[in-house]
């Protein structure tokens, strides 16, 4: 009876890796070949420099509303999550946006709330783009390939402009607001098609119903799973190191049924690894805590929440394409912007540029976590395993405060500006192990090397490519019997 039951076992075993194999090596070969060309080419996105320097310098002497006016025309109660000043085309105005996501935006000219914009006038903001040749309207658009994500709804509909430049680049900006929303270029949007757009499994009619596209992902990757554990467990069995076959090979197959055997024995780990930690990439289960830091955190750093801001008015005149008001500790603070992104922070009181003392930001670091102790204060100068720049800009030095509540957290504060950049604990922690180091295999000592990192991702890749499309010859000759 065992032994029957073994047999039945196994019979099972590689009928499940045949069959479903045969579907799942196509996803396979297009993630491996499609993550090649995401290590290179990025999906579309507004990176701060590039915003930064779409946006003219400032027109103080046009900017008669002080912070608290803006504050008192948007009909705010407290403190914005952000306040911020910059140009829209020739008119200063003041963007807003509260801790429930709505954006406003309020002219600091007279005080009207700006809701809706022309044509003309977002033809003259991409005018003032450094790419910009001879910029024309494309057409309006509510969503697509590359707006489709949600964080882009308070934005919406867009006007689409291009710029007329040698790159092809083009401008979503905002009809509701006239920010510039995202650019993308023609590099971006061919290589897209090849990369992020297969790899996430990203058309637009399937990535704007976000719990559906979550489920996808969920299923493709879980049963590509049980492909990959199927496998390495049929490998194993069909393997004979030992008491080899008669042509003295450890495999029994020739062809391409031994390279796929093969090579599925050497890189069999690493595709599991990386197919689990795929799967993970979209938290199943709500298993890993929020990355975002909670607006009761952020309102006890800042030691304010009332709607005011107590700044000289009008400021200093003072270099600058934006300028930041915020509060840290119980301080105002406005942190301007330059074109380059290089930063200024001045004391709201006196317009005069101010450095923040370090004891200051640890000691509003204690009321983050005010139940808990702050155990450790360091300032990190260089890359570490939590902290590091690998497809991401990360400020260097930056100061990490560390707690002993229960989730053992980590925050991560901007010594310049006295901004939370972030936080983790324990459960981010066990992610960035989990999903970044077996998805991404950013280690810290391949990336401080690179082309290591490179060489080492493209190579495990060739034996992952070989393995999905030997999978799908073999499969696709079994469908013809």
């Amino acid at each position: 009876m065992p032994l029957r039951l073994n047999r039945t076992f196994r019979h099972w075993l590689y009928l499940t890796h045949r069959w479903i194999g045969i579907v799942t090596c196509l996803f396979f070969a297009m993630w491996f070949i499609s993550g090649v060309v995401m290590m290179y080419v990025a999906f579309p996105g507004l990176s701060d420099k590039e915003r930064l320097a779409a946006l003219p310098d400032i027109a103080w002497e046009k900017a008669t509303l002080s912070p608290d006016d803006a504050m008192k025309a948007a009909g705010s109660t407290r403190y914005p999550r952000e306040l911020r000043l910059m140009m829209l085309a020739d008119e200063p105005v003041y963007r807003l946006g509260d801790w429930s996501g709505k954006r406003q935006t309020i002219s600091a000219v007279d005080g009207r709330a700006i809701t809706e914009i022309s044509g003309q006038q977002a033809l003259a903001i991409a005018a003032m783009h450094p790419a910009s040749k001879s910029p024309r309207f494309e057409e309006m658009i509510d969503r697509d390939q590359w707006s489709v994500v949600a964080r882009y709804d308070p934005l919406r509909p867009f006007y689409l402009i291009n710029l007329g430049d040698d790159a092809g680049t083009k401008l979503y900006i905002s009809s509701r607001s006239g920010e510039i929303a995202l650019d993308t270029d023609r590099t971006e949007r061919v290589w897209n098609w090849l990369g992020s757009i297969p790899h996430w499994i990203y058309p637009t009619i399937l990535r704007q119903d976000q719990p559906l596209w979550r489920q996808v992902i969920l299923w493709s990757s879980g049963i590509c799973l049980v492909v990959g554990i199927t496998g390495i467990w049929v490998g194993i069995l069909r393997m004979r190191l030992k008491r080899r076959y008669a042509n003295g090979n450890i495999t029994p197959y020739r062809g391409w049924m031994a390279w796929h055997h093969i090579t599925g024995l050497i890189a069999g780990a690493f595709i599991l690894t990386w197919m689990f930690s795929g799967w993970l990439s979209v938290n199943p289960g709500n298993f890993f805590a929020d990355r975002n830091t909670a607006r009761e955190m952020l309102q006890r750093y800042a030691g304010h929440d009332a709607a005011t801001f107590a700044a000289k008015w009008p400021i200093a005149h003072h270099p600058a394409v934006e300028a930041r008001f915020t509060w840290v500790d119980g301080m105002p603070l406005v942190i301007t912007n330059s074109r380059s992104g290089e930063r200024t922070v001045l004391d709201a009181a006196t317009g005069t540029a101010a450095v923040l003392p370090q004891d200051r930001l640890w000691t509003a670091a204690t009321k983050l976590l005010p139940r808990s102790q702050l155990t450790d204060k360091i300032e990190l100068k260089e890359p570490d395993f939590y902290w590091y720049a690998h497809h991401r800009d990360r400020e260097f030095p930056v100061l990490r405060a560390v707690f002993n509540d229960d989730a053992q957290t980590w925050i991560h504060i901007s010594p310049v500006t006295g901004d939370v950049l972030g936080h983790v604990d324990s459960s981010r922690r066990t992610y960035r192990w989990m999903f970044n180091a077996l998805h991404s295999l950013d280690f810290q000592l391949l990336l401080k090397y690179r082309p290591a990192w490179d060489i080492v991702v493209i190579l495990l890749s060739i034996l992952g490519c070989i393995v999905s499309i030997s999978g799908v010859v073999v499969g696709w000759r079994y469908l013809k019997r």
